[in-house]
């Protein structure tokens, strides 16, 4: 069996997992592979195939931007530890995938973190079933959503304070405002001496 037949092999029986982008796999998955379709597939092709998968550059990039790997079934299966991710960024650095890239990972994944806790503090789901929606392992939760919280608080610091909407400078009577100068009777135009009426 070649890669591509593999391959072809592995979305038919796993779609969960194989079909569509690349996600990032639960380690050892090629044991899961061998438990679940015995015979199917040799090491050799197997090997082959992972070794041409996980060294895709959009593979390494659903790792570096990653929080969570997957099973067959597509369900978590476990974080990516900094050190994988580490690698993947390395590697995409020198593939030159370089620094404005890794820019933008950081900026996702900071968002990412946002719109985590954004979602958390409305949510009425509980915390298991909120963290199966997210994708996200119970026991990474807290620190994902600590690390949001101060970096919401550092952005709150860095911005300038702007007056409420209805705020309006010191010795300003309330009332409309008006730019431009004072307007004549029923708004006809400004007001000048040549108009008057003797």
């Amino acid at each position: 069996m070649s890669p591509a037949a593999c391959a072809q092999e592995l979305r038919q029986r796993f779609p969960a997992l194989f079909d569509g982008p690349p996600k990032p796999l639960k380690l050892r998955t090629h044991v899961d592979i061998e438990a679940r379709a015995p015979g199917v597939f040799s090491k050799q092709v197997l090997t082959a195939f992972f070794r041409r998968y996980t060294g895709s550059t959009s593979y390494l990039l659903s790792v570096a931007r990653g929080r969570q790997r997957f099973d067959l079934d597509g369900k978590p299966g476990g974080e990516i530890s900094d050190e994988h991710r580490q690698i993947a960024v390395d590697e995409l650095t020198r593939r030159g995938v370089g620094l404005q890239s890794r820019r933008e990972l950081e900026e996702q994944q900071r968002r990412n973190r946002a719109g985590l806790l954004f979602d958390y503090e409305r949510t009425t789901l509980t915390r298991a079933n909120f963290c199966v929606l997210k994708q996200v392992a119970e026991e990474e939760l807290d620190g994902l959503l600590e690390i949001a919280r101060a970096e919401a608080a550092q952005q709150a610091q860095q911005q300038p304070r702007r007056p409420p909407a209805d705020a309006r400078p010191p010795g300003r009577p309330p009332g409309p405002r008006r730019d431009g100068p004072p307007q004549g009777p029923r708004g006809r135009g400004p007001r000048t001496d040549e108009g008057r009426r003797r």
